[in-house]
C-alpha cells in the first residue's frame, strides 16, 4: 500500500526502472537503414574506386553511424516528450514512444542520447587516427546538427527544412565522410553519388511529418507538410519518390555503367513496395504502416543501388 501524506494526498509514484529494452526501443532499430545504407553506398563507391577496402574501418564507420542515428532518435523522443508534443493519442506504436507509455525518468533518455554520441566519438578516435581530421570535422558538424535537430527553443525538426537537413546530414555527409575514411581521398563526387540516400533519408522524415500534420499544428510546428497541407505534401512526396528512383538509374548509368544490369531487378523488386507507399494516405491512422513502408523502400532501393556499384567494380576487375 502506498504512503499518504499528512494532507491526505497520495504522493506521485516514483519513476520505474529504465531497462535495456527501453533503451533499445529508444534507439529505434527500424530507422537504422537511414544510417546503414549511406555507409553501404560509401563502401561500394570506395570499392569501385579501385582500392582495397578495410573491413575494420568499414565496420567501425557503420557502428558510429548507427550510434549517431540512435542518438537522433533518442534526443527527438526526449524533447518531444518534455515539450508535450507526444501523447498516447498520436497513433504510434507503444514500442516507438517509450516515455509516453512507461513511467520512467525522461532524464534517463537524455543521458542515453548523450551516451550514444559519446560512444560514437570514442570510436571516431580510430577513424581520426587512420584517416585524419576530415572525418572529424564532418562528424562534428553532424553531431551539432543532431542536437539542434531536436533541442533549443526552435528545433530544426519544427521548421520546414527538417527533411532537407536530415537527408543531407545522414544521407549526404555520412557517405562523404565514409568515402574519405575508406579511400584517403576527399572527393565531392561522393556527395553527388549520395543523392539517392539523401532523398531516401529525407523521405523518412517527410513521411512522419505528413502523417503528423494535425498533431504538429497543435504543437506549433511549421514543418514543410504543415505549410503545404496534406494533399499538396502528398503530391510533392510522390514526386520525390519518382526522383529518388530516377536518380539511382541516372547515377549508375553515368558513373557505374556496368552496374546497369542490376537496375531491372531493382525496379521489379521495388515496384510492389513503392506502389504500396504511393497509395498510403499519409494520415494519422496510417502512420505506423507508412513508416514501415518507407523504411522498406529505403532498404530495397539502397541495397540495389549499392549492389549496382559493387557489380560495376566487379565487372571492371574482370
Amino acid at each position: 500500500m502506498s504512503e499518504v501524506s499528512a494532507a491526505g494526498v497520495e504522493p506521485k509514484a516514483a519513476y520505474g526502472r529504465f531497462t535495456a529494452r527501453m533503451a533499445w526501443q529508444l534507439a529505434a532499430p527500424h530507422t537504422w537503414p537511414a544510417a546503414i545504407l549511406p555507409v553501404l553506398v560509401a563502401v561500394a563507391a570506395a570499392s569501385a574506386a579501385g582500392g582495397a577496402v578495410s573491413v575494420t574501418m568499414a565496420c567501425t564507420l557503420l557502428v558510429i553511424c548507427v550510434l549517431m542515428q540512435s542518438a537522433v532518435n533518442t534526443f527527438n523522443d526526449y524533447y518531444d516528450y518534455v515539450k508535450g508534443a507526444d501523447s498516447a493519442d498520436d497513433n504510434v506504436d507503444p514500442t516507438d514512444a517509450v516515455l509516453v507509455y512507461n513511467n520512467v525518468n525522461p532524464r534517463a533518455a537524455l543521458a542515453l542520447a548523450v551516451g550514444f554520441l559519446a560512444a560514437a566519438f570514442a570510436l571516431g578516435v580510430y577513424v581520426i587516427w587512420t584517416a585524419g581530421w576530415i572525418p572529424l570535422a564532418i562528424g562534428v558538424v553532424g553531431a551539432v546538427i543532431v542536437v539542434l535537430y531536436s533541442a533549443g527553443k526552435t528545433p530544426i525538426s519544427y521548421l520546414p527544412i527538417g527533411e532537407v537537413v536530415s537527408g543531407f546530414v545522414m544521407g549526404g555527409l555520412i557517405p562523404l565522410a565514409c568515402y574519405q575514411a575508406l579511400t584517403g581521398e576527399f572527393d565531392l563526387r561522393a556527395l553527388l553519388w549520395a543523392v539517392p540516400t539523401i532523398l531516401g533519408v529525407g523521405l523518412i522524415m517527410f513521411t512522419n511529418n505528413t502523417c503528423d500534420v494535425e498533431k504538429d499544428v497543435e504543437a506549433g510546428r511549421r514543418t514543410l507538410s504543415v505549410l503545404l497541407g496534406r494533399e499538396r505534401a502528398r503530391k510533392l512526396y510522390h514526386g520525390v519518390v519518382y526522383a529518388w528512383m530516377a536518380a539511382i538509374v541516372a547515377l549508375v548509368a553515368v558513373f557505374f555503367t556496368n552496374g546497369l544490369v542490376v537496375m531491372p531487378f531493382m525496379l521489379l523488386a521495388a515496384y510492389p513496395l513503392v506502389n504500396a507507399l504511393l497509395k498510403n494516405p499519409l494520415a494519422p491512422p496510417a502512420r505506423v504502416g507508412a513508416m514501415a513502408q518507407v523504411c522498406g523502400v529505403n532498404i530495397a532501393l539502397g541495397a540495389f543501388y549499392a549492389a549496382a556499384i559493387f557489380a560495376s567494380s566487379a565487372t571492371l576487375a574482370l
